[in-house]
């Protein structure tokens, strides 16, 4: 596969076997078995890889599944608001939003506007992105559409669990206890132990579209979980 070729189509279920091992891809395979190729990155230490998403790469049939399928796991607790995450979040919290029914979502930033209020930020680190020293942002305007509401917040992919902490940061600084956190990926289990440090009651609040492991290199080019 080529790597524009990766996140652009959605196949049936049982297209690819979920067992591995696995060479060139990573199926992840969603609630009604639908599967989508995700491309595999091998990390530092060449002997472990992790399935990627980009999700505003995808294809809009694969964003509208991905919607489809995390909206109704995010309504099981009655979300008032959508507020998504930078970067790639945003595109995912827009979707959801609009499968939700709803008019608008509450984008979160890091570029700061002019009228932005210090105040209202707090560090933002990523681990696509570690090197860059980012803030991440809230529009002092869209307060009154989350003050006092219950609120979802979305981001593409839980990782390391460092942007979806500093979201909940952010909601904290401004007396808001998000009641789910949803994302299109929960990739393999690094985040829990940074989410559990932030407070025992988030793990559980969690939901994902589809899970994907940490792989071990099972040969050249080829992958098991």
């Amino acid at each position: 596969m080529q790597p524009h070729d990766f996140w652009q189509d959605v196949h049936p279920p049982g297209s690819f076997d979920p067992a591995g091992p696995f060479s060139g891809f990573y199926p992840a395979t969603l609630d009604d078995g639908s599967q989508i190729r995700l491309p595999i990155r091998p990390l530092a230490d060449g002997e472990h890889a992790l399935a990627s998403l980009i999700v505003n790469q995808a294809s809009f049939d694969v964003q509208d599944a991905l919607a489809a399928d995390l909206a109704p796991k995010l309504a099981a607790h009655r979300p008032e608001v959508i507020v998504g995450l930078p970067t790639l979040g945003l595109t995912l919290a827009a979707a959801v939003a609009r499968s939700l029914g709803f008019t608008r979502y509450v984008p979160l930033g890091t570029s700061r506007k002019f009228w932005y209020d210090e105040t209202l930020s707090v560090p933002l680190s990523s681990i696509t992105t570690p090197e860059q020293q980012k803030r991440l942002y809230v529009d002092p305007r869209m307060l009154p559409l989350i003050q006092g509401k219950r609120v979802a917040l979305v981001d593409d992919v839980i990782s390391s669990g460092t942007s979806i902490v500093s979201g909940l940061s952010l909601m904290a600084s401004l007396g808001i206890e998000p009641v789910v956190i949803g994302a299109a990926m929960l990739q393999s289990e690094r985040w829990h132990d940074r989410l559990d440090a932030f407070g025992p009651q988030w793990r559980p609040r969690v939901v994902g579209s589809f899970r994907t492991p940490m792989l071990k290199r099972a040969g050249e080019g080829r992958w098991a979980v």
